[in-house]
Order: structure tokens, then sequence, then C-alpha cells
């Protein structure tokens, strides 16, 4: 048997092309494997026409290997594949579609949110979001009412991207919805805005009942960079969970909240390495004064990133 050879010639299309039709369903998912490697558009029809094959294991193939060809073409043949009665293929063909980056492609994804399926709906808005395509925001503001919390989050997500003011009520009433993803997108999805009554929305989650939302909107609050937050985020520092307590320090520092350096010198005594690190950053972001005599505390700290985090924290306020 002779070795592997990752150079291999396999020939061009019209020699590869003919074994989509062998009897054996293992050569035919090796000429979809071949025909991608060529890597030239002509193979495109021979990869949509294997869509429709007999076998599974051959159209999951087809779906992995569409993503690399970012036409309409293309995103018709995963269209199609996303509502396969294979999940294993549905789901990659999923995956490739959100992939596509050719906003001209959003024509033939769209019809795909109207499906009876919620997969295939929520792959849809999956799929558009990244395409920042505005002829999908009707039907993503729609489906914020959709009965699927999957497909609500995915659509939110196209209204995210395309990040107009004009959907601020939507995208603040998202932060009410009964599923965590879905209000964990929206606080996400605030975060382009510092108009009042975003911030105030998404201090409102720093209350919620699932800690992922909890932390994402205390990562959004640093984005925001609004003054109001910063007492809902030294609230946080006393989440029952470690990661909120630590996007709230990154948020402080970021906000640059001297107020509440009392309150994140505190946490330069947390038994995570982690959350100290944080906490120097946030006080070296802050810069008080005040807070040198808590970091000179720390400054043989038994964790190396803690150390260095301290000292370019001291620097800071000099």
């Amino acid at each position: 048997m002779s070795a592997f050879d990752p150079f291999e010639d396999f020939g061009d299309t019209e020699e590869i092309a003919p074994r989509l039709g062998d009897a054996d369903a293992a050569v035919r998912r090796l000429a979809v494997i071949d025909l991608a490697e060529t890597a030239s558009p002509e193979v495109l029809p021979h990869l949509l026409a294997a869509v429709s094959d007999g076998d599974a294991s051959v159209r999951l193939q087809v779906a992995i290997v569409l993503a690399d060809f970012d036409t309409v073409e293309a995103a018709a043949g995963l269209c199609t594949l996303v509502a396969d009665a294979d999940a294993t293929v549905a789901q990659a063909a999923a995956d490739s579609l959100a992939e596509l980056k050719d906003a001209a492609a959003a024509a033939a994804i769209l019809p795909l949110v109207a499906h009876d399926s919620a997969f295939v709906r929520a792959a849809g808005f999956r799929g558009l979001r990244a395409l920042r395509a505005p002829v999908a925001l009707g039907a993503a503001l729609a489906a914020m009412r959709d009965e699927n919390a999957d497909v609500r989050a995915e659509a939110l997500g196209v209204v995210a991207y395309l990040k107009l003011e004009e959907t601020l009520p939507s995208l603040i009433a998202a932060t009410r919805d009964a599923g965590a993803a879905v209000r964990a997108v929206a606080v996400n999805a605030l975060s382009f805005t510092s108009q009042l009554a975003a911030a105030s929305a998404v201090v409102a989650a720093l209350q919620d009942a699932s800690w992922q939302v909890r932390a994402a909107a205390a990562e959004s609050l640093g984005r925001i960079g609004h003054v109001s937050a910063v007492d809902g985020l030294v609230a946080g520092l006393a989440d029952d969970f470690w990661q909120v307590r630590q996007k709230c320090l990154n948020a402080l520092g970021k906000l640059k909240a001297q107020p509440a350096a009392r309150q994140i010198a505190a946490l330069l005594a947390s038994d995570m390495p982690s959350l100290r690190k944080e906490a120097a950053a946030a006080l070296g972001e802050i810069a008080d004064p005040a807070t040198r005599d808590a970091l000179m505390g720390h400054i043989s700290d038994a964790d190396p990133d803690v150390r260095k985090t301290v000292r370019w924290a001291l620097t800071r306020i000099g």
C-alpha cells in the first residue's frame, strides 16, 4: 500500500463528476470531497445535483463543502438541506448557511423563516444574521413573537446585527422574554446604543433569574458606558456566580467608576485568581490613589498573572 500523498492530483471536474453516479455511496461521498478540493466554481452545479443524493452521508458532505462556495446558488442548495429528514445533515447545512457572507443570498434564505419546522425557521434567521440584510427586518421583528424560543433568539440576532435605533422598543421588550437565551441576546444587542432607556433595561437585567443573563447584562453595560449602571454593577459584585462578578468588575473598570473603588478592592481578597486579576485591572483603569495600599498588599500574590496586573495598576496610579 502506497503512502498517502497530500499533493496527489485527484483529477479535474470531468474526471471526478461521473463518480457522483456510482452505485457505492462511499465513492460518491469521496467524489464530493474531491470536487470541493478543486476549489473551482465549475464544480458547483455537480455539488448542487448531489443535494438530492439518496444517501445521508453524501448529503452531509455536500452540506459541509457548500460553505466554501459563497454564492446565491450555494445558499439555495443549503436551504434545501437544512430541511433534510436526517438531523445531522440538517444541522451541518444550518452551520454552513451561517458561514455565508454574500448579502445577495438573503433572498434565497428568507423563505425559510416561514417554514413549519422551528429548527428550519431558526436556521434561516441564523443564516440571515451576518448578512445584515434590511429585507429581513420585518420578518425578524414578527418572529420575536414566535412560539419557539430558539426562533425568537435567532430572529433577535438579525435585529441586533442591523443596529437600528428604531428597533430599540422591540429589543428592550425582549429583555423581558420568557426565554433566558432570548433575554441574553437582547441585553447584548442593546450595547450598540447609549440611550438611557436601553441602559435602564440592561441594568434591570442584572437582577435576572438567570446568571447567564446577568453576566451578559454586565458585559453589555461595560460597552454602553452609561454612569447610571454603576450602582447595579456594584451590587453585582456580590452575585452568587463568579462569572457575573467578573463581568461586573470588567464593566466598572471600563466605566472608570471611582465611587466603586473600595468595593472593587475588596475582591482582591478573593480565593479565585481570575477575580483578583480582574479587580486589579479595574483598579488600574480607575487609577484612584486611595487604592494603592490595597494593591500593594498583592504585589507578591501567589498567582503570576495577578502580580503582573497589580504592578500595571500601580504604574497607572503613579
